[in-house]
């Protein structure tokens, strides 16, 4: 294995890799050799993605909340590009609101993108990668699945839902040669955090003091890992979800 880390001629799907934790994702799975599909709902949002990670970023719209979609998206893939070897189900959205303010759109809303959107997708592309005897699948779960956060009922739900999908699909898939492993990330520096953290000044000290490695953590971070659990050097690697927290999960 002369390149463990190496994804060359690797054909990648990621969701919602116009921006934030996507956007940092595909830029690592492109810097280890991947061809990346960057899916997201704004046409023009993924253009300026794909403008700037370069060639091998391509701009493809889909909705993963739309489940019904997911096998005509995948067939449009497989016939444009080949079967992904790829896939990291990232697109997410967050709702910040105590739990008896949060209604049931808001907590559905949640899910569907998070869990129910990502399982669709998956279930597309499990059926050629199985057949074909390979392939990896990269969650992306989160802290909220580990600890009890305040204001993330829906957020956390569905991350933990993700973490019992990833052990479930793992057992199922490992036999035909496909791996499902998660990524926990902590507190990561995207829009998304920002949103959180805005104007909750308590909140924002509270979780840089469980940090161990100082400060919050960069999209890349998230993106290297995501290389690492899809590349040769982690075939021995399903069922796996992997913190990158700077040790938060561990603090005190």
């Amino acid at each position: 294995m002369s390149l463990p880390f190496s994804l060359t001629n690797q054909l990648a799907i990621v969701t919602g890799g116009g921006t934030g934790l996507g956007l940092g994702i595909s830029k690592c799975l492109i810097e280890a050799g991947a061809k990346v599909i960057i899916t997201g709902r704004r046409e023009e949002v993924l253009n300026q993605a794909a403008a700037e990670l370069g060639a091998s970023a391509i701009p493809m719209v889909y909705d993963v909340t739309d489940t019904k979609a997911a096998p005509e998206f995948i067939a449009k893939v497989i016939a444009e590009h080949g079967v992904p070897d790829i896939v990291v189900n990232n697109a997410g959205i967050h709702v910040k609101k105590p739990a008896i303010e949060m209604t049931d759109e808001d907590f559905d809303s949640v899910l569907r993108t998070h869990l129910s959107g990502a399982f669709a997708l998956t279930r597309a592309v499990a059926k050629p990668m199985l057949e074909r005897g390979s392939g990896s699948f990269v969650f992306i779960s989160s802290m909220t699945g580990y600890m009890g956060m305040p204001l993330v009922a829906g957020y956390s739900t569905a991350k933990t839902g993700v973490i019992g999908l990833v052990r479930t699909l793992s057992a199922e898939f490992a036999p035909k040669g496909v791996r499902v492993n998660a990524i926990a990330p902590g507190w990561i520096d995207t829009p998304m955090l920002r949103k959180a953290i805005s104007a909750d000044a308590e909140r924002e000290r509270k979780i840089r003091g469980r940090i161990q490695i100082e400060g919050f953590g960069a999209p890349e971070d998230v993106g290297w890992a995501a290389v690492y659990l899809c590349s040769p050097a982690a075939k021995y690697l399903t069922g796996v979800i992997l913190p990158v927290d700077g040790g938060g999960h561990a603090s005190f």
